[in-house]
């Protein structure tokens, strides 16, 4: 039980020094929260896009696969659903990706120079997405047409999916390699460097979840408290702040989850030394079983 508990204190030990290492470089250039501000924005935008058209939020939840089985029609709209929001999300990841690299290899990047990167590797990231929709439309289709047994495999299937691909936008960002090259380098490096007791979460992930854990019990303390009183002004109050905290913790963790899969990438590819971060700690960078 000792040796758990010790494990247990030194991975939230490895979390926070890895929370605090990405956190000093994104203090150090502000300007990297800009991509995944612009990134939230541009996936609202299409997902109003398809929603509005559709009917509204119920649309939502067909194209999520939630509810009714779905037609044909259906399926190929989920489909460019996916591929339009993974397009989104995985270009701005790479120009936040890329300014990161720069920002780790003593450069100054701009928002113009992050973009530049991403805009350069368009083609690539165009065809990630559509692997990515791909996959995961078959594991909605494994996960509806099995129930239980199809959930756990669909679930399984996605965890492996998750590592194996953990790199390719730091891949993309850094090498002008097409899609598939990237999801196979990706998980070399992956195997190579981390592949022995991985179960999948990585050490910035835990810190991240403790915070969101931490916000929502605080939040709904407060907001027992606020409805306890009967006051209808500080229940608006606290329900806008626990809101505006936790948007706020997720852009943060969006900004500092790449600058994290850059020093991930540049310690895997032995690319030096990554200010602020230990090796030990990039070593064991994801929870492993014991």
């Amino acid at each position: 039980m000792f040796d758990e508990m010790g494990l247990m204190f030194d991975g939230l030990d490895r979390s926070i020094g890895l929370l605090k290492a990405s956190g000093a470089i994104l203090l150090k250039d502000r300007r990297l929260l800009a991509f995944p501000i612009i990134s939230a924005a541009a996936t609202v935008l299409v997902m109003a896009s398809f929603a509005l058209p559709l009917g509204g939020v119920h649309a939502l939840e067909v194209l999520s696969g939630r509810g009714t089985a779905l037609t044909p029609a259906h399926c190929l709209l989920s489909f460019v659903f996916y591929l339009c929001q993974y397009f989104v999300i995985f270009f701005f990841n790479t120009a936040l990706v890329g300014a990161a690299m720069m920002q780790l290899d003593g450069k100054t990047p701009t928002l113009g120079d992050g973009l530049r990167i991403a805009v350069s590797r368009i083609n690539s990231i165009l065809g990630y997405a559509f692997i990515a929709a791909t996959v995961g439309m078959v594991l909605r289709a494994i996960q509806g047409r099995f129930g239980f047994v199809g959930r756990l495999v669909a679930g399984l299937l996605g965890v492996g999916w998750t590592l194996a691909t953990y790199l390719v936008v730091p891949v993309l960002a850094a090498r002008e390699v097409g899609p598939l090259e990237a999801i196979a380098e990706s998980a070399e490096l992956f195997q190579s460097t981390w592949s022995e007791g991985v179960i999948g979460q990585s050490g910035l992930a835990v810190a991240f979840t403790l915070i969101f854990l931490g916000e929502i019990a605080c939040g709904g303390v407060l907001l027992a408290l606020a409805c306890a009183l009967d006051a209808t002004f500080l229940i608006v109050v606290t329900e806008t702040v626990v809101i505006g905290a936790v948007v706020l913790t997720a852009l943060i963790n969006a900004a500092l989850s790449g600058i994290y899969a850059a020093a991930l990438y540049r310690y895997a590819t032995d690319s030096g030394d990554t200010p602020g971060f230990e090796s030990r700690a990039l070593e064991r960078a994801f929870l492993a079983g014991y």
